[in-house]
Parts: C-alpha cells; sequence; structure tokens
C-alpha cells in the first residue's frame, strides 16, 4: 500500500512565548533536511485572544526552503474577502514554485472571533462557499464579475495569477463541510473523526463531487490528528490533553478517542486504518516541547508509518 504523506504543522512565532521567527524558519529547514512531505500552518484572527495568519507564516517558511510542500490546515476563510486572499495566495504559490495547498475551513468554535471582524458567524458557511467560487475564478479568468448574497465583485482582475493551479482542500466534520469539498475542493481533511464516520465522509464528498458533474476520484482525502509522541502512554497522554485543553477550552476526554499519542510506532498503528479506507495524506498537529522536537517526532511518525505500509 502506498503511505500517505505526512506533515506536520508549524506554529507562528510569538516572542512572549518563547518562539521567534528564525526558530520557526531553523525547524523549516530541519523538517525538508528530514524527508518529510509537509509543512502545516494553522490559522485564526483572534481565537480566544491568540491569532496566526497562516498565510504569513507560510509566507516566511518558503523564503527559507525549497521543495518541501506548504499547506493551510485550515485557513479560516469566511474572515476575509475572497480578492485579497486570491492575491495573497497566488503570490505565495510563485514564491513558492506551486508548492501550496491551499486548505480551508469555516471554524467557528469561537464565535467572538466573527464578531470581532465585524461578521456574522451564522454567515460563515454561505461565505466560504462564496468565496471558493470567486478565488478559482481569479485565480484562472480576468475581468470577473460575481453577484451573490455574501459577496459582489464587478470587472475584478488580480495579477499577479498562481504558479500552477493551487489545490484546494476544505477541512471539516460537518455534511455541509463534506458537500463543500465535493463540490469546490481538490482534497478533504477529515478532524476528529471515527474510523467508520472517515469512511462515510469519504462516501459523501464523493456524492456531492458526482452531483456537481466531478470526477470524484480527482478529490484526495485525508485526516488530521493532534498527537504528542513520547517514551510513555501516560507522558504523552498528559501533554496532548494539556495542549488541546489549552487551545480549545474543553476537557481532552471529549477527543480522547480521535487522537493518537503514545511512542512513535503507537501514533503510527493509529493512523494505519485510516491510510488503508483512503486517507492519502495526513496532517499532524505535535504538541512537543519545541518546534525542532515537533518536527523531529513527526518525521519519526512517518518512518513507522512507511514501514507498516510495506
Amino acid at each position: 500500500m502506498q503511505p500517505p504523506s505526512v506533515s506536520v504543522m508549524l506554529r507562528g512565532w510569538d516572542i512572549r512565548l518563547g518562539t521567534t521567527g528564525q526558530m520557526v524558519m531553523d525547524a523549516a529547514r530541519h523538517a525538508e533536511t528530514l524527508g518529510l512531505d509537509g509543512l502545516l500552518a494553522g490559522d485564526h484572527v483572534t481565537f480566544h485572544g491568540y491569532g496566526n495568519d497562516g498565510l504569513l507564516t507560510l509566507t516566511a517558511i518558503a523564503a527559507a526552503t525549497e521543495t518541501i510542500e506548504l499547506k493551510t490546515g485550515v485557513y479560516i476563510l469566511p474572515l476575509r474577502h475572497p480578492v485579497p486572499v486570491a492575491l495573497q495566495a497566488a503570490q505565495l504559490d510563485q514564491l513558492s514554485m506551486g508548492r501550496l495547498v491551499l486548505g480551508v475551513g469555516i471554524g467557528g468554535e469561537d464565535p467572538h472571533e466573527y464578531w470581532s471582524c465585524g461578521i456574522d458567524p451564522s454567515t460563515r458557511g454561505a461565505r466560504a462557499n462564496e468565496a471558493l467560487q470567486i478565488i478559482k475564478r481569479l485565480w484562472t479568468e480576468d475581468n470577473v464579475t460575481f453577484i451573490g448574497k455574501q459577496f459582489q465583485i464587478e470587472d475584478v482582475t488580480v495579477y499577479p495569477k498562481p504558479f500552477r493551479p493551487i489545490p484546494i482542500f476544505v477541512g471539516g466534520r460537518s455534511d455541509a463541510a463534506l458537500r463543500r469539498a465535493g463540490r469546490y475542493g481538490d482534497g478533504y481533511t477529515g478532524i476528529w473523526q471515527s474510523l467508520d464516520r472517515f469512511r462515510e465522509a469519504g462516501e459523501k464528498v464523493s456524492a456531492a463531487a458526482t452531483a456537481a458533474g466531478r470526477d470524484p476520484a480527482a478529490i484526495e482525502l485525508g485526516m488530521q490528528f493532534w498527537t504528542t509522541v513520547a517514551s510513555s502512554r501516560a507522558e504523552a497522554r498528559a501533554q496532548v490533553s494539556a495542549g488541546m485543553e489549552s487551545m480549545y477550552r474543553l476537557p481532552f476526554e471529549r477527543f480522547e478517542r480521535y487522537t493518537p499519542f503514545g511512542t512513535a510506532r503507537e501514533v503510527a498503528e493509529f493512523i494505519l486504518p485510516y491510510a488503508e479506507a483512503g486517507a492519502r495524506h495526513v496532517n499532524l498537529i505535535a504538541t512537543q516541547d519545541t518546534p525542532e522536537e515537533g518536527i523531529e517526532r513527526a518525521a519519526e511518525v512517518r518512518a513507522e508509518l512507511h514501514g507498516l505500509c510495506r
């Protein structure tokens, strides 16, 4: 079986928390040296007060690397107007010579983030659907006019255009996200899903693609996992639970059955059935002590997963 590609998240810099931009770029170069397939940037404007612009983070990483894939996982698209997003993504794709994968989602776990940007969170799904249509057209057409309920643009041209067609991967768990992936996405990335739900999600994405006149086989399926690698499961559980509870302000028990932790082998064994069920990419959010350690542990998981897929 062909092993899935493995990407690892590099968090943005925040000197107050002890991470500098140089540390992030050093870790990115290290990931490339170790053979990881991709680097992942999260994205929020003010999630319980924390922000990290995914495209800005990847721009710095693009300048520090040469070959590794660059992915947003996920970019909260409805928080932005699609015209500047189309330009920013195109410039980043040119800078990286065609290495960008634009993973998009709608977030919403902290509604205050939307209100802080002057946006009603109840519109986020509709905004994402319209934004994806606009962005895809701006990347390939000139003089674009689009009259929707959320966005209206007239005779808009954006240059530069991408180095090559930028893949759009839609993330999320809801049926609306699955329909969005089938209609507009080149890929789908699940999170916090059981194996059965992942299989079901793949079927729903395929059905939505068929209904839209698209080829379901052209849509790449994958999964995103929070994880910690340590010498014992107890140590790993303590670290990943602390990281997730700090981020989401919910008890870890809500996420535990979807979260691989332990040795690199144990994490790979957890992920393997998803690969067997059709996951062609795996994104890891590694809650390790430093960016460098996150890269190294993710590389260990990738090596173990490759071994299991032989």
